[in-house]
């Protein structure tokens, strides 16, 4: 019986006098032609190397990030139709702690986590709350932005809390915390809640005055109501503290992994505070 050592793509023969590598396949020969133990012994080299090289290409591979592009400053298409704001530069700098290639999609928020379960993306960045339901279909990264409800009226409106919308419309969008709170409030079904698949038109849809209120978060509704000189915002010391995660499949531990590591980086290096700054002018300060 002769035994042939199969290192890392290169071969080796005890008897003969090559070089050894680390990590060997041994290979055994009865017998037979040396000419065809040597072929047999490149073409498994050339496989070994082939199979390397696609495990690597398979961790390096291009990860596809879905975001609704409809949620400034969080992320929205500039005059170039290309996504921006203050998700993508997250994401964006994360990937690049961690030497992750990304492809970002501009994905309704009304189809986000079935484009994720469907493993169209595989992962997902849009302003998307971390909640207990959410939590038992989906894994979420450490927080990387604190949030809170905020509502929105015309600047002629007495609502001064949650409590005066009963009985009152209110645009939210659907699938949204928004939505969870008012489902909660005045029951998932009633009519008075109008929903949309966009903060736009949730706040289109007030300002035309074809509801009383919209409820959204906080960074989100008061961008758009400074755009909209005939509204104003309403704070409700009631809502609850919110964080925004990044979203990924459950058991998706490694991507995980990755992620959190890259938050916990940019944050360490000042990173995070610098894009924070750039899209809320302001410094970060934790709630």
């Amino acid at each position: 019986m002769e035994v042939a050592l199969l290192y890392d793509g290169l071969v080796a023969c005890p008897t003969e006098n090559w070089t050894l590598p680390r990590s060997p396949i041994i290979l055994l020969f009865l017998s037979g032609d040396a000419a065809m133990k040597k072929l047999i012994l490149t073409l498994a080299s050339v496989a070994f190397c082939a199979l390397g090289t696609a495990g690597a290409q398979a961790q390096d591979r291009e990860l596809v990030v879905a975001s609704s592009a409809t949620y400034t400053p969080f992320a929205f298409e500039n005059k170039d139709k290309q996504i921006v704001g203050f998700d993508i530069d997250i994401i964006d700098a994360v990937a690049k702690q961690q030497h992750m290639k990304l492809r970002i999609v501009n994905t309704p928020f009304t189809s986000i986590f079935a484009s994720l379960n469907n493993g169209d993306v595989d992962l997902v960045i849009s302003g998307v709350t971390i909640n207990d339901k959410r939590k038992q279909s989906f894994d979420f990264s450490a927080p990387y932005f604190d949030a809170r409800q905020l509502i929105a009226v015309p600047k002629s409106s007495t609502v001064k809390s949650l409590k005066d919308l009963d009985g009152k419309k209110v645009s939210v969008v659907s699938g949204s915390t928004a939505d969870d709170v008012m489902s909660r409030e005045v029951g998932k079904t009633n009519p008075n809640i109008r929903r949309f698949e966009s903060t736009p038109l949730i706040i289109s849809e007030l300002a035309s005055g074809g509801v009383d209120a919209a409820i959204g978060d906080n960074g989100v509704i008061a961008y758009r109501v400074s755009q909209n000189p005939g509204l104003k915002t309403v704070e409700d010391a009631n809502f609850p503290k919110e964080y925004y995660g990044i979203v990924v499949r459950k058991g998706e531990k490694a991507l995980l992994e990755r992620i959190n590591a890259g938050l916990g980086a940019i944050r360490a290096n000042g990173t995070y505070n610098q894009i924070y700054k750039k899209w809320f002018n302001q410094d970060f300060k934790p709630q």
